[in-house]
């Protein structure tokens, strides 16, 4: 585990410790304010943790913890001890996610398996090594029984040049195609339309991804990094 990783467990442990009762009922229209106006964050919900008087916000730039009074913030994930390890925020995170997924799948290139027995979405970028190497192997995927959809990451940004042959995928006659000539490294001729790109690199963002292949199973558990076909399968069994 990351040292800040470590460092944000302590903090939540002290946190808890320090404030386990007598903590006011927060103002939540307030804290939200103060975190667009301080740290520029927007605030798409907020929900209760384990630890009493700290709150998960879910923020266009990932997952926070904040306290009642809106005075301390906690980038990092909070883990329960007595519970194998388990890692909170993955688990607090799962609906949420699906919730915002289900609002972009007429956005999705779907790569869709013959015998379907799970989906997963990956947000990916043409540029990225293993973003290809995954790619490669969709017929592994499809034949273990995983349909693929794809979401844009184009990690440079929403104003990249990557974002801009990204949308002329998303925006070709024949967009998996486009997709399959990019990821071999073609040029893709360039095409202009509503392909809200954009929005969907935005949406990863709060997800908490940062790079790519970013594999969001069913249950809504974000897997990043490459997993060959055989060990996917494994990891969304396992869930």
């Amino acid at each position: 585990m990351k040292f800040s990783r470590i460092l944000s467990l302590c903090c939540l442990l002290a946190f808890g410790t320090a404030h386990a009762a007598g903590v006011a009922k927060p103002n939540i229209d307030a804290i939200k304010e103060k975190l667009t106006k301080i740290a520029g964050l927007k605030v798409m919900s907020m929900q209760d943790t384990p630890i009493k008087g700290l709150y998960l916000a879910m923020t266009d730039r990932g997952v926070f913890y904040i306290n009642s009074d809106g005075t301390k913030l906690i980038n990092g994930s909070m883990f329960d001890l007595s519970n194998g390890f388990k890692n909170l925020t993955e688990t607090a995170m799962g609906k949420p996610r699906i919730a915002a997924l289900k609002k972009f799948e007429p956005e999705m290139l779907v790569y869709k398996a013959k015998n379907e027995k799970h989906v997963v979405t990956v947000f990916t970028d043409i540029t990225c090594g293993y973003c290809r190497k995954l790619h490669k192997e969709m017929q592994q995927y499809n034949d273990e029984g995983i349909t693929i959809r794809y979401l844009a990451f184009p990690r440079a940004g929403a104003n990249s040049s990557v974002a801009k042959e990204m949308q002329s995928i998303w925006c070709s006659k024949d967009p998996l195609k486009a997709m399959d000539d990019a990821k071999a490294g073609n040029d893709v001729s360039n095409k202009v339309c509503d392909a809200k790109i954009a929005e969907q690199y935005q949406l990863g963002q709060s997800f908490g991804i940062n790079g790519t292949p970013a594999i969001i199973l069913e249950d809504g558990t974000l897997i990043p990094g490459y997993q060959p076909p055989a060990r996917l399968l494994q990891t969304i069994e396992n869930h």
